[in-house]
């Protein structure tokens, strides 16, 4: 049970780092979101996604993690981020 407990106390400092990661990615593309808006970019770059998502499917392999799961991780942040830059578009 010392073991599970080691373990469990390891995935919640990951969990922990995984969230303060995603909330310094999201200032990032706040910034970009911003940036397509004073251009009048579109908030979605369908190009730009394919290339990360070959990118992160190549550092999922690398790492040993299924590269499916990778690309529909990054599908949902992506989703999300094209959102954000979207509110943001509509309110200049």
């Amino acid at each position: 049970m010392q073991e599970l407990s080691r373990l469990r106390m390891s995935i919640d400092n990951m969990d922990a780092a995984l969230v303060h990661l995603l909330a310094e990615r999201f200032k990032i593309t706040q910034q970009v979101g911003e940036l397509k808006a004073q251009y009048g970019l579109p908030a979605a770059d369908p190009a730009r996604e394919a290339q990360q998502i070959s990118r992160l499917r190549s550092l999922a392999m690398e790492a040993k993690l299924d590269p499916e799961f990778a690309e529909k991780f990054l599908n949902f942040v992506v989703a999300e981020v094209v959102r954000h830059h979207e509110a943001i578009a509509e309110s200049r």
